[in-house]
């Protein structure tokens, strides 16, 4: 494995002396505490009046405005403070930069939801999933193979927190995507995966000519109908049943461009190649295959490759078993492999996209 800059510099040398090191070390021991006092800090709303109170708030004060036992208020404080989301000075408590964060960052709130909600319980059987290749922390949700057969019967909460994820990665990057695929002003465009057709809506009012039909689970397509019911457009999203991992299931043909967004991070190097196969024997000459992914090795930003690295675990125990947010060659690999080849590569978009755009060799 070739890393790029940054990351090349940033994961080849150590990166902490000893007492950091060593700290980091119980960080991670304690890492289930520290996420879920965490949490209750910005549920109970602590963050939130410290952030409010620049002059500080005392224990008793802070106690009375949660509606906390003065226990429960300072067992949450003395753990934040050596977490260092909090500071104490003069017998009063204030909001730590990284207390901040977890309020204003849009994405900490996001990951933090994904991680409670979806998550959380599932991987307490990661070891069992990495031994066998299957999602096995996802039987706290239901006996579904993947996920995706599961997805619209999930608990609401956890629907809400999958989707809130799924949807703030995609959607910053949807304007500069929309700009790119239709360069080449496509009439007729295949959604591979598109799940509940925002992706699909976005293209029919930015091209008011545009057919785009939704290749997906039939269970996903009915999601998809209810979502897009008497919005503008919705009458040129059409929808096509299929399981793809089905190796004998062909694409439909006569496509101007074929659109895969977060999708194939959804399956194993194996299957990505097998889908792949059947989109290029659907396509000719001028049809382009757009694979938009946020490739952890291609981030500008390290604190994004840690998110994503981590975010492959949630495919390992509860997604499907075995697929992973892709290091790029591995994903560049399968498209070779796949009888096409890569014409472009666009980084940086939204919060970290990349998009392959692949012709046939």
């Amino acid at each position: 494995m070739e890393l790029q800059s940054p990351q090349k510099e940033i994961y080849s040398k150590e990166r902490f002396n000893a007492a950091q090191a060593q700290r980091l070390a119980q960080e991670i021991a304690f890492g289930p505490i520290v996420f879920q006092v965490s949490r209750l800090m910005v549920k109970f709303g602590i963050f939130e009046m410290l952030n409010n109170e620049k002059n500080g708030l005392s224990l008793e004060e802070i106690a009375e405005k949660a509606k906390l036992s003065r226990y429960a208020a300072q067992c949450l404080l003395e753990s934040s403070l050596t977490i260092g989301t909090v500071l104490l000075k003069d017998k009063k408590f204030y909001l730590a930069k990284a207390g901040w964060f977890l309020i204003h960052d849009d994405m900490a709130r996001v990951n933090m939801d994904f991680n409670h909600d979806v998550n959380y319980l599932g991987l307490f059987n990661l070891e069992e999933a990495l031994l066998n290749g299957k999602p096995e922390g996802l039987k706290v949700f239901g006996t579904w193979p993947t996920i995706y057969e599961g997805l619209s019967q999930l608990p609401a909460q956890v629907q809400k927190s999958w989707f809130g994820f799924d949807h703030f990665y995609s959607d910053n990057s949807f304007q500069q995507a929309l700009e790119i695929v239709f360069a080449n002003k496509p009439k007729s465009l295949l959604d591979v995966g598109g799940n509940t057709g925002r992706w699909a809506l976005q293209c029919v009012g930015y091209d008011k000519d545009v057919k785009v039909t939704i290749m997906d689970l039939p269970q996903q397509l009915e999601m998809m109908r209810n979502q897009t019911k008497g919005l503008n457009g919705a009458d040129r999203i059409l929808g096509h049943g299929a399981n793809l991992l089905d190796k004998n299931v062909p694409f439909p043909t006569n496509f101007d461009a074929i659109w895969m967004s977060q999708f194939l991070d959804c399956f194993s190097e194996e299957e990505v190649t097998s889908i792949l196969s059947r989109a290029a024997k659907s396509m000719g000459k001028e049809t382009r295959l757009y694979i938009m992914e946020t490739l952890w090795d291609r981030q500008k930003f390290e604190t994004a490759s840690y998110c994503l690295a981590q975010i492959s675990i949630y495919f390992t125990a509860l997604a499907n078993g075995n697929s992973k947010m892709y290091y790029s060659q591995d994903m560049i690999r399968c498209v070779e492999d796949a009888g096409l080849q890569v014409e472009t590569i666009h980084d940086g978009l939204g919060l970290g996209h990349s998009i392959i755009v692949c012709k046939l060799k």
